[in-house]
């Protein structure tokens, strides 16, 4: 197995996790035992602020897809077209991530008073999302397009082979 797999794994994995643990909490605080304890150790707000369950769900979703496009483009499962989409959003996936946990990092360090969140955010959420972001970004850039050769240089190969045979 390639290092890219291996990371697209850990990756997809990870992101798949997640994913899916944002699936229940549209329905349940699991693993916390009501929705205010839920609101200030996941999410850092008052019960009243937490995003809606539609918006979870929307956030669940996009990490699925996130997963299946880590996945894909290590070569783990088939990739669907356009592959430019995929690639694209591979390195969107990471650029979040790493934008996530190294605000996450600043902003929870930064703060002048400790919560259950920033505690959290500290040992966890934020370096889960650097962890995370630095293996999707590892995929993106070991799985890079192939460069196609400037038609310029084509272009001046054909005239100069056409000029020499003249």
């Amino acid at each position: 197995m390639t290092l890219t797999k291996f990371a697209g794994g850990m990756a997809a994995v990870g992101l798949g996790a997640v994913g899916a643990l944002h699936g229940i909490w549209t329905f349940s605080p699991w693993p916390l035992a009501n929705r205010a304890e839920f609101a200030r150790t996941v999410v850092g707000v008052a019960e009243a602020d937490l995003p809606t369950p539609e918006l979870t769900a929307a956030v669940a979703a996009a990490l699925g897809a996130a997963a299946y496009a880590v996945a894909a483009r290590a070569d783990l499962v088939p990739q669907l077209p356009p592959r430019r989409v995929v690639r694209q959003g591979v390195w969107g996936v990471a650029g979040v991530l790493l934008l996530r946990g190294s605000i996450g990092l600043a902003s929870s360090a930064l703060t002048g008073r400790q919560t259950d969140f920033t505690r959290w955010d500290l040992a966890l959420y934020s370096p889960l999302c650097l962890a995370l972001g630095g293996l999707t970004g590892y995929v993106a850039a070991s799985t890079r397009a192939p460069r196609r050769p400037d038609r310029r240089h084509v272009v001046k190969r054909l005239k100069d082979s056409t000029n020499r045979g003249s």
